[in-house]
């Protein structure tokens, strides 16, 4: 793939976790651990407001769960749901601001055998890669790699020039967080419209 490059530290260190997620989408996610590599397209993410947003893990304060989200921008927050689902969050802002972007679906490019080996599947469909348990599961993520950076060899994301245009990125509230009141009404999900890849009902 031409003319790719790793998203700097800088990226995920600034103060709008809104516009990262927002910029995230059309990114291409890139892990290479356990002698495996796979590349995949980032097509819906979620934002994740500190401290101050209901729908958060951090609303709860700091515990030993949510410590690292406190942690300066730029790496991992991998937490497990339902106890099994292996859940990719990307920590974002300056030390002590516990802002984090959900990665809920990705469109696979690279290593598709070895994310049907991990999965199970027999063949590539959509629901590969839709939704954040199953990103987690295609991309070999475990609650072992938190606090992991994001600019290393083992996990890191792409450039590749590809921007959506406003008409294709969608925007909406973020799903499954009913319990966050008011806060669950904030439009801070955003995805490629009309790419299979997305999770969600259909509207």
């Amino acid at each position: 793939m031409p003319n790719m490059k790793k998203l700097p530290l800088s990226f995920y260190l600034r103060d709008d976790v809104v516009s990262i997620a927002k910029e995230l989408v059309g990114k291409i996610l890139v892990t290479d651990w356990n002698g495996g590599r796979t590349t995949g397209r980032i097509v819906e993410t979620e934002a994740y407001n500190g401290q101050f947003d209901k729908a958060s893990h951090a609303s709860k304060g700091r515990t030993s769960r949510t410590e690292v989200m406190f942690s300066e921008g730029g790496i991992a927050y991998v937490y497990l749901c339902y106890g099994i689902h292996q859940m990719f969050n990307i920590v974002t802002n300056k030390d002590g601001v516990p802002h984090a972007i959900l990665i809920r679906a990705v469109e696979p490019l690279e290593g598709i055998e070895l994310m049907l080996e991990r999965t199970g599947k027999k063949a590539l469909d959509a629901s590969l890669t839709r939704g954040p348990g199953n990103v987690g599961k295609a991309f070999g993520f475990h609650t072992s790699q938190c606090g992991l950076s994001l600019t290393g060899e083992e996990l890191h994301i792409l450039d590749d020039g590809f921007r959506p245009d406003e008409e294709a990125l969608g925007v909406s509230p973020r799903i499954g967080v009913d319990y966050a009141g008011l806060d669950a009404l904030l439009p801070y999900r955003f995805f490629l419209k009309g790419n299979k890849f997305v999770s969600g009902k259909v509207k």
